[in-house]
């Protein structure tokens, strides 16, 4: 679910980069730079619960109130901003969907 969420953050990125006369290279290189962030933390979180596992609910609740509070906050108030809140919230369904048969078909 991770590295699918990269690929169009990754255009996010570099797109912007692009219109403003950036080369492909250097936009390339500095949406591969934000997209490692993500591994790297992954990393750190591995090592911090490996070495409590007491904490591994918390972590995760954690993690899942930080997920919330953005889609909720930030992207389903901006989505249906000028007049697109139909497909907006029909998006917002169809992501989740997708989501969920990829979790339940692949473990």
């Amino acid at each position: 679910a991770i590295g699918l969420q990269n690929m169009p953050e990754g255009l996010a990125v570099a797109l912007p980069l692009l219109r403003e006369n950036y080369s492909r290279r250097k936009a390339l290189g500095y949406a591969t730079a934000t997209g490692l962030v993500e591994p790297l933390g992954g990393l750190l979180g591995v090592v911090i619960v490996s070495a409590s596992q007491s904490i591994l609910p918390w972590g995760l609740a954690f993690a899942a109130g930080a997920m919330l509070f953005i889609v909720i906050d930030e992207m389903i108030p901006e989505s249906h901003r000028k007049g697109f809140a139909r497909e907006a919230t029909f998006g917002l369904i169809g992501g989740f969907v997708l989501m969920m048969l990829l979790d339940c078909l692949f473990t």
